[in-house]
């Protein structure tokens, strides 16, 4: 590549000086700068987007192993599995009759049977001493029960 030193610019800079001249120089400075700047955009977008398709290619190949290692996997499961249920039913048929039939559950009982003598366990003078509440008040009747005395 072009190696620029300070002596070769200061040189660059001093010819660039007598032919172009003082007035127009500082003009042509920030357009130089200025098309340099969007070379080094260009450059660096373009080495951006390299980088962009080497990564996809490299996720693209990392996808492959991953879909083929599944692959295996299933197989292997679902070979796994016909061996089992062909061993379960070679163990199935030498077995005896007895276990074909469904067993015997116990008859269901609901849960709340006797809900009314449990509820009415609970002593009334119990539920009001706690603050259970035993009947259902409207807004305006807590409000009038809740209100403070007035005082003569």
């Amino acid at each position: 590549m072009i190696d620029l030193g300070l002596s070769k610019m200061a040189l660059i800079g001093a010819v660039a000086l007598i032919v172009i001249g003082p007035e127009k120089l500082p003009r042509v400075a920030r357009t130089v700068g200025t098309l340099l700047g969007k070379a080094q955009r260009y450059v660096n977008d373009v080495k951006a987007e390299v980088n962009r398709s080497m990564d996809l290619d490299e996720l693209r190949k990392m996808k492959e192993t991953v879909e083929s290692a599944a692959r295996d996997v299933e197989n292997s499961v679902s070979t796994a599995a016909s061996d089992f249920e062909k061993q379960w039913q070679d163990a199935g048929s030498s077995s005896s009759p007895a276990l074909d039939e469904p067993p015997a559950f116990p008859e269901y009982k609901h849960p709340k049977k006797k809900w009314r003598v449990k509820q009415g366990a609970v002593p009334h003078w119990y539920k009001a001493r706690t603050g259970v509440r035993t009947r259902a008040l409207s807004g305006a009747a807590r409000v009038a029960r809740y209100r403070p005395q007035k005082f003569n």
